[in-house]
């Protein structure tokens, strides 16, 4: 009896040494996306949603998937006037093409531009389980050796910037909570 007894009461304190599981909570920060809103060129306080927006990352197969219910197609496809991206942990650029209107029947209709973000990075540890998330600052314009931009925008496809004006709001990229760039168009 006592050797039951004995045995239950190592069993019970062997049970309440156990540690709880370590799971990250969904409600846990991690590393934020770029935060993009786009404007009417035309009335600059009005907010414009893109049509068909494809965004794929430079030597990416596929475009970001923006919506993982819609079709094959339709999931890479942005239809909004906010759209967030990631930037690359382990690097201090990232470069994307943005197709406006990639889904037209007429080739020309579609315009294609294509923007590096520069930046830099530091990563931050949240907890065990969440383990570290990377906060980034875009470069700040310096026209004085060694020049700097926060972005490079280009026209890759000849029809012209359909980006007319690209603006950073918030060079910090802690959260996505609030809009990092404002385009127009």
């Amino acid at each position: 009896m006592k050797k039951i007894i004995s045995l239950l009461l190592v069993f019970t304190f062997g049970l309440s040494s156990c540690e709880k599981d370590d799971i990250c909570d969904a409600n846990t920060p991690t590393t934020p996306r770029l935060v993009i809103t786009f404007y009417d060129a035309d009335n600059p306080t009005v907010l414009q949603n893109v049509k068909n927006l494809m965004v794929i990352g430079k030597d990416e197969p596929a475009g970001i998937i923006f919506n993982k219910t819609a079709t094959d197609t339709a999931k890479y496809l942005a239809n909004g006037s906010t759209i967030s991206i990631p930037l690359k942990t382990n690097a201090e650029t990232t470069t994307y093409t943005f197709v406006l209107d990639s889904q037209n029947d007429n080739p020309a209709a579609i315009n294609t531009d294509e923007i590096t973000f520069n930046y830099t990075h530091q990563d931050l540890y949240v907890s065990r389980a969440c383990g570290f998330k990377t906060i980034f600052e875009l470069s700040p314009f310096s026209n004085t050796p060694p020049i700097t931009r926060p972005f490079v925008q280009t026209d890759t496809d000849g029809n012209g910037l359909w980006m007319q004006e690209v603006f950073v709001i918030n060079p910090k990229i802690e959260t996505e909570n609030e809009t990092h760039i404002k385009v127009f168009f």
